[in-house]
């Protein structure tokens, strides 16, 4: 019947089991990809190079997964969005088993750069799907149940990877994060329904997508979503991957295995990606956008404290504050974006993660010339700088 909205409805069967399903799909991408951030400090030790360079093992993966974004919106539209990400959620995990295996430092570098080019066959195209699939009144929802997953993978990557390392060694880690990569990529395929809006474009056609791209960066309010994420994303990884470091120095002297909890802050941040969702559909997005950004700058500042429990309260507050702004600015994109979902799905994960990655290591200079104090000084400049951009997105 014509003039019906097919789209998946919040409540119904195919708006759970979509949702599920792209739970599964972040959690599989976001635990493969930051599973190595707790074992940078080993690195340095094991192979001999400096925390600026261990930091290479994620940002060289990040870095090849922006790149790899472009592509992946663009080849979606002629493949397929459901297929591409199953494809790239299986190939990645084997590449995590893989970096497992080689024997030295260039070996492992190599496999977590073709794993993060692979990896960029998820994150748009999943962010695509939900436009596409789901009705506008629960797709902040849905795509803060998306982010989620992408917190429950970070945060069980990390967390496992510091334990396992702490009971056998690294090398056992980084295999089993890989395999359990497998079995998410099985569940995801068994639960996501085919596309059922998505129109398959015949042939690459370069112009077209230059256009699409072009169009999206000329709007006036999507390039600011774009700069959030570029600077959430920069500020949030370059703590992350420097803290590890300094607990595990005087006056902390943590283990690997008790640095790896203080990642169960993540937990924090699946409840607030979910909440964020369905609060930005109600009260806004530009006020619940600026708020995170807020306390993520608040638990920034909390960390300078000397006391373990004010770091790591500082730490949970950063990650809720990071994953709201993160919640908000995914499903926005998605509303601004007039017509080539992907295309602007694409353009967002291409800043954000080259945010990781760019700021990521940048952040390896500011620790070995200042230490902690230098680092905070740095993520605050960004996070300053995503409030300002964020003020101005109140009239989208």
């Amino acid at each position: 019947m014509s003039g019906v909205d097919t789209r998946a409805q919040r409540g119904s069967l195919a708006y759970r089991q979509i949702s599920l399903a792209l739970f599964l799909a972040g959690f599989a991408t976001f635990s493969l990809l930051y599973c190595v951030q707790p074992l940078l400090p080993a690195f340095a030790q094991d192979f001999g190079v400096s925390p600026a360079e261990s930091s290479l093992a994620l940002s060289l993966s990040t870095g090849f997964l922006a790149v790899a974004i472009l592509g992946a919106g663009a080849v979606s539209e002629v493949l397929g969005r459901r297929g591409l990400m199953f494809a790239s959620m299986c190939a990645a995990a084997c590449l995590n088993i893989v970096a497992a295996l080689v024997p030295d430092w260039h070996a492992l570098l190599a496999a977590r750069a073709l794993e993060g080019l692979l990896l960029g066959g998820v994150p748009a195209v999943a962010m695509a799907y939900l436009a596409e699939e789901m009705h506008p009144k629960g797709l902040g929802l849905a795509m803060g149940l998306y982010v989620s997953g992408t917190a429950f993978g970070g945060m069980i990557g990390r967390v496992g990877m510091g334990l396992l390392t702490e009971w056998a060694s690294w090398r056992v880690a980084l295999g089993t994060v890989g395999v359990i990569g497998l079995l998410a990529a099985l569940g995801f395929i068994a639960l996501l329904p085919p596309s059922r809006h998505f129109v398959r474009r015949p042939g690459f056609d370069a112009g077209h997508h230059l256009r699409a791209w072009s169009r999206h960066l000329s709007h006036p309010g999507l390039p600011l979503l774009f700069c959030i994420g570029f600077l959430m994303m920069g500020a949030f990884v370059t703590v992350y991957n420097y803290v590890g470091f300094r607990l595990m120095a005087a006056p902390y002297g943590l283990s690997q295995a008790a640095i790896s909890l203080v990642f169960t802050a993540y937990l924090f941040g699946i409840v607030a990606s979910s909440t964020a969702g369905a609060l930005a559909d109600s009260l806004g997005r530009s006020p619940v956008m600026t708020a995170g950004i807020v306390i993520a700058a608040l638990g920034l500042a909390l960390t300078l404290s000397h006391s373990l429990w004010a770091v790591i309260a500082g730490i949970v507050a950063l990650t809720i504050g990071f994953f709201i702004a993160h919640a908000v600015a995914s499903g926005w994109v998605g509303r601004l974006a007039q017509g080539h979902k992907g295309h602007a799905a694409s353009l967002y994960l291409l800043a954000y993660y080259l945010g990781s990655s760019v700021m990521g290591s940048a952040g390896g200079w500011f620790w070995a010339e200042g230490g902690w104090p230098a680092v905070v000084a740095f993520a605050g400049a960004l996070f300053a700088l995503a409030f300002v951009i964020a003020r101005r997105l109140r009239a989208w």
